[in-house]
């Protein structure tokens, strides 16, 4: 008899992996005190990981494919810092994601500062690491160069969805003579290598000034369906989400985030701005109407901490990271 059997955990060996996996309690150790991790999880070794956790978090300091203002680099650490004020029970939907899966942080991705390349590939092994290990991967940028390494390693049997929230679309072509890796061009290298199904991709709250209109009308002629601001604040946020949710449909789908979504007046620290965006209210709002769907990764990018020496805008990156955690353990309880 060839293969392996797939023999389910029992359900005292699940509560006891939970019980292991829980952040530690602001009533026992105050939240101002503790060693900084992603929403106060343990920090456990990414080799470590393979049948221990069901959801990593993981942070991705890099930010040498950033074409104008860096410091996104430092965003996993503040981040991290800042997620100390949430607590277990989301308000908005009720969900209790330790309650479902078994969560921790394993650390940082070992970028190479100096070389875009080296970097892509790190990312990559290290999410093809925990994939294999059938762990979800929640991810803390960095640029938004970090998403195409990610889909590489989500997409390579299978090309996933993708709902993209952003002010840009990303989908650039070259930059500075020829240069194809920045965070303007992930999700075209990502279809490109058939990693990214582009009909089955939704772009959500795009906008402001470009370089040039083929980025868009590229996007287009793949088949992305961008749902613009002005789309938005016309047809409102439950018709961006039901229209969103049409597109992925049921299928493998990743969620990318970027902070610059929202509008510098309640998220002013990331590298590239752009006014007219969401509140941090409706950001809320978005996140939570993709419950239910087969999401398999996640990652929130572009806090940039020297660009907001208050903190705020890796409070609300933070904010939002918890919510896709959430929507992460969700799903993956219902696929279980």
């Amino acid at each position: 008899m060839s293969g392996s059997l797939n023999i389910k955990p029992s359900r005292v060996e699940r509560d006891k992996r939970l019980a292991a996996y829980q952040p530690l309690s602001g009533m026992v150790v105050p939240r101002f005190a503790g060693i900084s991790t992603f929403m106060r999880l343990p920090h456990i070794l990414p080799e470590s990981a393979p049948g221990e956790i069901d959801i990593a978090l993981l942070g991705i300091p890099f930010d040498g494919a950033t074409t104008n203002r860096p410091g996104t680099r430092l965003g996993p650490r503040q981040v991290r810092e800042a997620s100390s004020l949430m607590r277990l029970v989301n308000y908005g939907t009720l969900v209790a994601p330790y309650d479902l899966c078994a969560c921790a942080d394993v650390g940082d991705v070992p970028v190479n500062p100096i070389d875009v390349s080296d970097t892509l590939g790190r990312i990559e092994a290290q999410i093809a690491h925990l994939h294999a290990a059938g762990i979800t991967p929640l991810s803390v940028g960095g640029d938004h160069i970090v998403s195409y390494p990610i889909l590489r390693a989500l997409g390579a049997r299978e090309p996933v969805g993708l709902i993209h929230v952003d002010a840009h679309s990303d989908t650039g072509d070259t930059y500075f003579g020829g240069q194809k890796l920045t965070h303007g061009t992930p999700f075209r290298r990502a279809i490109e290598d058939g990693v990214l199904d582009p009909k089955r991709m939704v772009q959500i709250g795009i906008r402001g000034t470009m370089y040039s209109t083929d980025e868009r009308d590229w996007a287009l002629d793949q088949g992305i369906r961008i749902i613009d601001m002005e789309e938005v604040a016309e047809k409102g946020i439950p018709y961006a989400i039901a229209e969103a949710r049409r597109v992925v449909g049921q299928g493998r789908t990743y969620f990318t985030f970027d902070i610059d979504s929202i509008d510098p007046a309640f998220a002013p620290g990331t590298g590239t701005p752009e006014i007219g965006g969401f509140t941090s209210r409706e950001a809320l709002q978005l996140v939570r109407g993709f419950r239910h769907l087969d999401l398999v990764g996640a990652d929130m990018v572009e806090v940039s901490p020297p660009l907001d020496p208050t903190g705020g805008t890796a409070l609300v990156g933070a904010s939002i990271a918890f919510e896709l955690l959430c929507l992460l353990a969700e799903a993956r309880s219902e696929r279980n």
